[in-house]
């Protein structure tokens, strides 16, 4: 199913919550999901990074996948209720992985292009600018594109192709999961909207790294900034190098390993 108003209701509100100033820092077993309601009562949403630009989302009784791949099997006893994927390429969208994290009710998100895999997973097909609800939780596709480096080879994620990043809002509180993207004109909308932001490290031919990371957090300005999709190299190339320039931005940075958290406490 393509949808391409700009609202739509997919399931009922959940109950509110309240942001208060509070992070608090939790480190998974590797390869161990993370149940938030085990750390803080459910008063809470807890991000978890999981392999390569994968994300997970808990917030009160709601789990949210971006772009999952490679789970161990351990993850079927944390279905998702909702899986958003960002482009077809193999290290984002798995098929596998999907089907292991099904339960009644999920809902399956990816751009509109990926009409084979939307039709596979009854899912919903989206485009830039398109929201939707999620059990109270606001998910807004946005931007996701690269351009050619040089003009001699086509880009790895063109604009035509409608690849969607997401902006997701819980009761006020936004994450913003970049996929695989450049610095793009259009992150300027998104200047002091973001809470999280979780942005690509490279390698440098498929998504933005090293200075483009610090000028999009300088252009975007969240508060907190998680890397995603990073190799060995790149990682600790960002962290000796342009960390320190992205914190400059009044911006908290949190270089989590795979399938470690961050959790940001809250009050009802």
């Amino acid at each position: 199913m393509i949808l391409s108003t700009k609202e739509k209701t997919i399931l009922g509100s959940g109950a509110a919550l309240v942001i208060i100033a509070i992070v608090l820092q939790y480190a998974a077993a590797p390869a161990s999901p993370v149940n938030t309601g085990s750390i803080i009562a459910g008063d809470g949403i807890n991000v978890t990074l999981l392999s390569n630009a994968g994300i997970m989302i808990e917030a009160g009784e709601m789990r949210i996948y971006v772009d999952p791949i490679d789970l161990p099997q351990q993850y079927r006893d944390y279905p998702a209720d909702a899986v958003l994927i960002t482009h077809d390429h193999g290290d984002h969208y798995q098929y596998a992985t999907m089907n292991m994290l099904q339960k009644e009710g999920t809902v399956n998100i990816f751009p509109a292009i990926m009409t084979n895999e939307i039709t596979r997973h009854d899912g919903v097909g989206v485009v830039p600018g398109d929201e939707l609800e999620i059990g109270g939780i606001k998910v807004t596709a946005y931007y996701m594109y690269t351009l050619s480096p040089d003009g001699s080879i086509p880009a790895s994620h063109p604009p035509e192709s409608g690849y969607t990043s997401y902006i997701i809002d819980i009761d006020g509180f936004t994450i913003f999961h970049a996929g695989d993207s450049k610095n793009i004109p259009e992150y300027a909308e998104l200047t002091d909207t973001i809470n999280i932001a979780c942005l690509p490290l490279g390698p440098g031919c498929q998504t933005m790294c090293d200075n483009e990371v610090v000028d999009v957090v300088e252009i975007i300005q969240p508060d907190y900034f998680i890397p995603i999709h990073y190799t060995e190299d790149s990682y600790s190339q960002f962290n000796r190098i342009y960390k320190r320039s992205a914190e400059s931005a009044d911006c908290t940075v949190y270089m989590l390993e795979q399938y470690t958290s961050q959790v940001f406490a809250m009050d009802r």
